[in-house]
């Protein structure tokens, strides 16, 4: 396995399933919805994982599994140790438990993100982001990568109306199968999965090859 020879959804679940057997294509996209991984995408939306992916893979499920760690806080704990998981090759379960949410000011998502302080103005008018964490980096983040090709916040607020719509069949289908916590986020992520992955289908049909 080499940084040249990225890796297929197919073989990163087969790598991965001798420590967990019960990985799945759908877990793993459920992890990339939570922001735990950013796996590269092909020109027609394949999904392409580095080493350095499937390590962070293993770190995250590890976390999950061994610490009982819901995947909010490892998500804002291995963002807040990077220095440090770089420096080691590890992360210290108690130092992910210290990295829970925190409240971020908009200069500080401004800078991290990239994003002028009118955009994230313009983002807060059409209802893009409504809260000022880690959730609303992603989304800045997102927006800012979106501005190289000519995409602006005003482009964008159709994508906060299927955003809703989306939220609101979610809540819809989950409802009735309400029960176990755990099952309820495994189910949860995998409809989130398939629905992005419904999205970037119906997109790319529509675009000529």
């Amino acid at each position: 396995m080499t940084a040249s020879a990225p890796l297929t959804m197919g073989a990163v679940v087969e790598l991965l399933a001798e420590e967990f057997p019960d990985i799945t294509a759908s877990k793993i996209r459920y992890l990339e919805t939570e922001g735990l991984i950013q796996p590269h995408r092909t020109p027609r939306g394949s999904r392409r994982f580095t080493e350095d992916d499937v390590r962070h893979l293993r770190r995250v499920l590890r976390l999950q599994r061994d610490e009982y760690l819901p995947l909010r806080v490892i998500r804002e704990g291995l963002g807040s140790t990077q220095a440090n998981e770089e420096s080691t090759g590890d992360v210290s379960p108690q130092r992910i438990r210290k990295g829970r949410p925190r409240a971020m000011t908009v200069a500080e998502i401004c800078e991290r993100s990239g994003i002028s302080r009118s955009t994230w103005d313009d983002l807060e008018r059409y209802g893009l982001v409504t809260t000022r964490d880690s959730q609303a980096l992603e989304i800045c983040t997102l927006v800012s990568r979106l501005a190289e090709f000519g995409i602006e916040a005003r482009h964008l607020r159709a994508s906060r109306v299927s955003a809703d719509r989306e939220i609101g069949l979610v809540e819809q289908a989950l409802a009735p199968r309400r029960g176990d916590a755990v099952r309820d986020a495994d189910d949860r992520g995998q409809l989130l999965a398939l629905l992005i992955d419904l999205h970037i289908a119906l997109v790319r049909s529509g675009l000529p090859d």
